[in-house]
């Protein structure tokens, strides 16, 4: 992805989810994949593909086991918001 692709692809992801905190950093070396931060943490990746004249972009989250909140308890009915 060009650095006008990211920038571009940033603006849209910021103002779509609302978050100033949102940032696309591009790779160290060619090739690799554009990541996706929040803050300090990377969250995932955007791909650029190019078929036949029409441009997307694939954005593609990661979510760490780890990194989630604790199963409810058993028999605990789930939360609505």
């Amino acid at each position: 992805m060009t650095p006008s692709d990211i920038a571009r692809v940033q603006t849209y992801l910021r103002r779509l989810l609302g978050s100033e905190r949102i940032s696309l950093v591009a790779p160290a070396r060619k090739g690799m994949s554009v990541e996706v931060m929040v803050q300090d943490e990377v969250i995932g990746t955007v791909h650029r593909d190019d078929e036949e004249g029409e441009v997307s972009y694939a954005v593609h989250i990661t979510v760490l086991e780890e990194d989630l909140p604790a199963p409810p308890a058993a028999g605990a009915a789930p939360r609505r918001k």
